[in-house]
Order: structure tokens, then sequence, then C-alpha cells
């Protein structure tokens, strides 16, 4: 069958294909970062805090962490084609109603919903891609993929950046529009059918009980993290109800994936003691990379004063930097190199970036952040494709898709946690810099008198009134205290990502890998092709 639709598959056809699948890729990946430059504009039109804002980028997480290991079994039971261009629809929708939102909630829930439609359309694209490509051609059509998966998040924080700044950040919601509406066209003209999409419905059983449990155990778990903190953790009877109810989900999503016959997830394969092992490094690069994108954009424009099309552009120029590596790097996978080398260099190198940014000053210019956000970019590279050849070296052939679909949830969820840890983290050291820094808020100091002195001058030589200087002047240095106490909390977030790499790294002599037959590279292929 495969065959057959590779031979159907024209000239022209295959080069629309590749247009509408590597977009449909690349609109969804820049969405998960085109938001973080939009935070600060976001809060303040929404009435949120940045804390609460960060559920806009959670809930897509939280999304895609769900539909990711449904989406095998989903484009089964609709039709490749029919699944793809349903998600298609519902991506463009809510992207439209998430621009319309009115309230953070309102938008918490569209972006969560078109998280849904992302999640299908990234992996689904991928294996509609590969089957439009003969076998001999298909390292050209995952190298084009690739160059997709890097340019959608690259480009996200300056293209948004730019909206914010020249447009609202609705906008940046309603650009996917269009691209929804011509890429669905596109796919109902061009993209070819399999001969048996669809037809096995009746042999296909749904796991609907541990759907609803994996749902309800890792929202409810994410809600406690993100709002901890703020309630005094189990000191809150409502944090300490929906702490239970995580438990609850969580050890019963897990109980009915070992026992069912059918599960959503295939958790049995966590008895492989490599891909477990392997697992902890993906969940801790997924907070790492998550958590560092989320930081970077909130210190650079609440502390130096960036904009955001200025903060798009320092993440933009030193991923453009390393991309050459991407291609090299896949010929080194494909051709068997162990993975090990290269996760450890990739720890390395993001702990050093963790370390180095601890080091960041106010007055940064956005070249001068440029060689820790390198470094950034090379760790991420290291770490991404040789961490999903490390997970699925010790599995059957017959396991690469679980294993892999498996290893690509685990990123997301640690992304999502990484966010709502960062955020509590974040609070619960201006709290303490804040406490630190008011301690030489006091008359009796020197430099607090003359840097008092100097501030109340200066507004008093504009306004000629004592007590309107004074006043201003004491919230002139209200506003400095806060500033410098998030900007060290931010500082500490950062240190605090290496801390957990370094933690991780000792676990690498645990890690295994044997050398795959080329019968296995290309079982191995086709399933991160199916599975994202």
């Amino acid at each position: 069958m495969e065959n057959q639709l590779e031979n159907n598959v024209s000239g022209a056809s295959r080069f629309i294909i590749v247009l509408t699948t590597v977009t449909a890729a690349i609109m969804e990946l820049l969405d998960t970062t085109i938001v973080n430059v939009a935070l600060n504009q976001m809060a303040g039109s929404l009435g949120a805090t940045i804390e609460d804002i960060a559920w806009v980028i959670t809930s897509y997480a939280i999304a895609n962490v769900i539909i990711i290991p449904m989406t095998g079994f989903l484009g089964e039971y609709f039709g490749r084609k029919n699944y793809y261009l349903g998600s298609m629809i519902l991506f463009g929708i809510a992207s439209y109603l998430c621009g319309n939102s009115g309230s953070l909630w309102e938008l918490v829930l569209w972006r969560f919903i078109q998280g849904i439609g992302g999640g299908a359309l990234l992996s689904t694209s991928q294996a509609i891609l590969f089957d439009a490509f003969p076998p001999k051609d298909r390292g050209t059509a995952s190298g084009l993929f690739g160059m997709g998966i890097v340019l959608g998040p690259t480009l996200g924080p300056t293209l948004g950046g730019y909206i914010v700044d020249n447009y609202t950040w609705g906008d940046i919601f309603f650009i996917n529009v269009p691209i929804c509406i011509v890429a669905t066209i596109l796919t109902i003209l061009y993209i070819p059918k399999k001969a048996d999409e669809g037809k096995h419905k009746d042999k296909i059983k749904i796991d609907y009980l541990g759907i609803a449990l994996l749902m309800i155990g890792i929202g409810a778990l994410q809600y406690v993290l993100e709002k901890g903190e703020s309630k005094d953790w189990f000191q809150s009877r409502e944090i300490s109800v929906i702490s239970l109810v995580a438990l609850v989900g969580i050890v019963g999503f897990i109980s009915r994936e070992l026992n069912t016959e059918h599960p959503v997830v295939n958790l049995k394969i966590f008895g492989n003691r490599n891909f477990a092992f392997s697992s902890i490094f993906v969940m801790v690069s997924g907070f790492g990379l998550f958590t560092s994108v989320f930081v970077y954009p909130v210190l650079v424009q609440r502390i130096n004063g960036f904009t955001p099309y200025e903060t798009g552009l320092s993440l933009l120029f030193p991923t453009l930097t390393i991309l050459p590596i991407f291609p090299i790097l896949g010929r080194r996978m494909s051709a068997g190199a162990s993975p090990i080398p290269f996760v450890v260099a990739g720890i390395i190198i993001f702990a050093a970036f963790g370390f180095y940014s601890g080091t960041a000053t106010t007055d940064m210019s956005k070249w001068d952040f440029y060689p820790m956000q390198l470094l950034r970019g090379l760790g991420t590279v290291l770490l991404q494709l040789p961490l999903i050849n490390a997970s699925v070296a010790g599995l059957k052939p017959s396991e690469f898709g679980a294993g892999i679909s498996l290893t690509n949830m685990i990123r997301q969820l640690g992304g999502a946690f990484g966010i709502a840890l960062a955020n509590n983290y974040v609070a619960l050291q201006y709290a303490q810099h804040r406490s630190d820094l008011v301690a030489n808020y006091v008359p009796n100091n020197p430099l607090f008198a003359e840097r008092f002195n100097a501030i109340k001058m200066s507004f008093l030589s504009r306004t000629g009134d004592a007590m309107q200087a004074t006043a201003q002047a004491y919230r002139q240095l209200e506003l400095l205290l806060d500033r410098q106490s998030y900007y060290l909390a931010y500082l500490d977030t950062f240190r605090i990502i290496s801390i957990f790499f370094i933690c991780v790294l000792p676990l690498v002599v645990l890690l295994r890998t044997k050398k795959k037959s080329a019968a296995e590279s290309a079982a191995a292929a086709k399933a991160a092709a199916e599975s994202h």
C-alpha cells in the first residue's frame, strides 16, 4: 500500500505536500514560542500577573502532552487525512478565538484547544511527508522537516515581537487563520489518502478511561504546581483537595495503562531500563528548554528594557548560527553513532548556559546575550535527537512508535512542569531578595540617603513641591527595589536550571546503546515520522 501511495504522488504534488506539511509544522511550533515575548502585554491587557499568564504557555503544552500519544490511533480511527484536516480546522478556529479572548481564562481555554489541534498537526504532518517520498529520498524528507522544526520555535519570538510592537497581541494568533485556510484547501486537493484509511474502526479499542485519568491527573497536578506557592501549599484546603485529585488521577492512570489490553500510552516499556533512565534526561531537557525560553523574555523586557521585537532578535541570531549542526547530527545518528557522547556534551553545555546566564547584568544589550543564547541553542541541539535515539536503543522495533511517542510526551510534560516550578521559584526568591534589600533602605545608610536625596532633588527641580518630591522619591525607590528583587530572582532561576542538569549527569553511566541494524534504523525513522 505504501509503495502504491508513493507512486501516485507526482513531482508537483510532492512539492505541494512538502509546502503544506512543513508550513503546518512550522505554524504549530511557532505558536509554542510566539507568545513568550508578548507575556507582559497580555498580562497588562487582561489584568493578570506574569505568574498567571504563564498558563497561556502551559495549557498549550499540556494539550500537546495529552494528544501526542493518541495521534496514532486517532489517525487510524478517523483516517489520517480526515484527522489531519480536522486538526487543521480546529487549530485555525481556536487561533481566531484566542485572538478575540477578553479574559485570561478564556484565552487559556482556547490555547488548550489550539494545542489539541496543534499536537496532531505536528506528528501527522511528518508521517504524511514521509510517505510522499520513496525510501531512497526519505533522508531528504527528514531534513526538510527537521529544518521546519528548527525554524518554527526560532521565528516565533521574532515574529511575535514584531507584531506586538506594531499591532496588538491578538494578531499573533490571527496570522494563523489565513495559513490554516490555505493549508486546508491544499490538504483537500493534494494530500492523498492511504488505501485502507479509516477502515478498521471496528478493530480499534479506545481507552476512554485512560484518557480521562490522564487529563484529570496531569491537569490537577499542573494546577497545584502553578498555584501552590501563592496559596501557601497544603495550608490551603483547595490545594490539598486538588492534590488528592492529582494523586488519584495519576495512580489510576498508571494502574489502568499497565492492566488494560489496549492502553492509550504503553507504560510497560518503562520496564526497559535504558528507556526508563533516558526518560529522566528527556524530562530534564524539556524542563531546561521550556523554562529558559520562558524566563529569558520576561527578564530582558522587565529588567533590561528590551522591546518584544528586540527580544525575538536576540533569540533568533544565536539559533541561526547553530542551524547547520542539525543535518550533521542527523547524519551521524543515521550512521549509527552512539548518542551518549552528544547527550553528555548537551548536559554540560546547558548547565554552563544556566550559570553563565546567572551573571547577566541590567545594562546588557541583545548582542551581549548572544553567547549565552548560543550555548542554550547548542545544548538543545545536542540533546533532542540523541535522546530520542538513546530512548529507543534497547526497545524492539515493534515498540519504537510507543517509545518515541512517550519520549515526546515526557519532554512536553517536563516543560509544562518546569514553567510552573520556575514561577514558584521566582516568587519565593523575589520575596527573599526583597527582604534582604529592604534591610538597606534605612535613613542611616549613607548609600541609601545619597540615592534618596539625588532622586528627591531631581523631582524637586521639576515640581518645586518638597512634599510631592519626597513622595515621588519613595515611589521611585520602591520601583527600583521591585526591579532589583525580580532581577536577582530571575538569575537564581537560571542557576537552578543548571543544578538540575548537573544532578542528572552522573546517571549517564546507566545508559546503554547498541548499534541498530539497517532494518531497525528504518523502522525507527518510520516510527519517528508517525509518532512526532
